[in-house]
């Protein structure tokens, strides 16, 4: 059992996620990494390095050996599914290891073996291409997590950075849609669990949720759109009636300098792009892809597998460093220790 060591999947091991894992290891001391354990395979990701020129001692090893073995080596869980994995060449035939690397991560954290589930990007019309029923990675952890229990947890993203933390309420659905997904319940649950995380696992005693307007000006009293009257602000009202510190709705152009963002600690936008803009706009490189509302902790970096980059040794560690980084501080927090 560990307290402090991080689990990190390969991701799609044909994208930019095993040299990520090089590369962070490599990074540890100047950057601060915490320990992780990589699970994939060690003879795919030795190849890669001998490729890349890069001087990375690794040793496969089980759960326990891990975080002693960090400092001198990456630690490797080696995967029971091979993958013929090339970079630059996604390929079905990676699915098995691909899933495999996921649920033994979230076995991992359940069982304690690791203190937090970090995830390198998947490529999910890959995946599909070999039979995968989940819409997307967030929801399969999702279902892996509610095994055994009543009911499957709600998850909620949030991407997050030093300087701004925003959770988009719909996501991956056309703009027109939006209007009529957009429910006074889907935003007072979705500000509930990211209240309850906030406080949970980032130490915010009484979190600030700021809520975007959906339409230009907040609908401006109605002349630009009703939603935000009928909507939105009932949604604020509910969750101040149930003790949580949400306020707008806010004309969301005006919701993301400075001097805004210092009056919330996070700012709930009604649509994908409201809330992610802005902060691939502040911190594109730094972003951290967090998954509220499962009984674990889930980080991920903010970006996806990089195909055409893979392999080049031109891929940017800073979001993996980031995500493990978070993944670290927010175990840490869970547990009572300050940060």
């Amino acid at each position: 059992m560990s307290q402090r060591l991080l689990a990190l999947t390969q991701g799609d091991p044909a994208g930019i996620g095993p040299e990520l894992a090089l590369a962070a290891w490599n990074a540890r001391e100047e950057r601060h990494v915490p320990p992780f354990a990589y699970l994939g395979n060690i003879e795919l990701l030795a190849r890669l390095a001998e490729k890349l020129r890069l001087s990375v001692p690794m040793r496969a090893v089980g759960w326990d050996e891990a975080e002693s073995c960090f400092a001198a080596a990456l630690p490797v869980i080696e995967l029971a599914n091979p993958s013929p994995a090339r970079p630059e060449a996604p390929d079905p035939a990676n699915a098995a290891s691909v899933i495999e690397a996921i649920e033994r991560g979230v076995e991992a954290v359940e069982t304690g073996r690791a203190a937090a589930l970090v995830t390198n990007p998947i490529a999910k019309s890959v995946l599909y291409a070999a039979g995968f029923q989940h819409p997307g990675h967030t929801e399969f952890l999702a279902e892996l997590a509610g095994r055994g229990r009543e009911a499957t947890p709600r998850p909620v993203m949030m991407i997050w950075s030093e300087e701004l933390a925003v959770i988009p309420v719909t996501i991956h659905i056309p703009l027109e849609a939006v209007p009529g997904q957009l429910t006074t319940e889907l935003i007072v649950e979705t500000g509930q669990i990211a209240a309850a995380d906030l406080e949970r696992r980032f130490g915010i005693a009484t979190p600030r949720l700021a809520l975007c307007g959906l339409n230009p000006h907040a609908g401006e009293n109605g002349s630009l759109g009703k939603e935000d009257m009928a909507v939105v602000a009932p949604a604020v009202e509910q969750l101040r009636a149930l003790g949580v510190d949400a306020s707008g709705p806010y004309p969301a152009d005006t919701l993301f300098h400075a001097r805004a963002r210092s009056g919330y600690d996070v700012a709930l936008g009604m649509y994908h792009d409201q809330a992610l803009i802005p902060i691939k706009t502040i911190a594109f490189d730094e972003g951290v892809n967090v998954t509220l509302g499962l009984p674990f902790i889930r980080t991920s970096p903010d970006h996806g597998t990089a195909f055409d980059i893979a392999g080049k040794g031109i891929a940017r560690p800073d979001s993996l460093c980031a995500a493990l980084k978070l993944a670290a501080r927010m175990a840490a927090v869970e547990r009572g220790e300050r940060t």
